[in-house]
């Protein structure tokens, strides 16, 4: 399991750790303030959430600690996420 870290600041000003994993060939996402305890599991990760991920796994692509194919896979996942809005 590859797991991959940010921090955001939300619009209140307060701090959003995220986290998405990749296992299995599946990705997941989970959330929550830095306030919080409990941790928020996504089912359908949102777009903005994405390309935050997408930029952060290119990154990481550039510094080849990440194969190309995981880029590839938040690409088709944003294509998507695209379509259905």
């Amino acid at each position: 399991m590859k797991k991959h870290e940010w921090r955001e600041k939300t619009n209140e000003g307060a701090t959003r750790l995220v986290t998405a994993t990749r296992h299995g060939g599946k990705w997941k996402l989970q959330s929550r303030l830095k306030s919080d305890t409990e941790w928020t599991q996504f089912p359908v990760i949102e777009l903005e959430d994405l390309e935050t991920l997408r930029e952060l796994l290119w990154n990481k692509y550039q510094r080849n600690r990440i194969p190309h194919e995981q880029v590839l896979e938040i690409d088709a996942l944003i294509e998507a996420a695209k379509q259905n809005e």
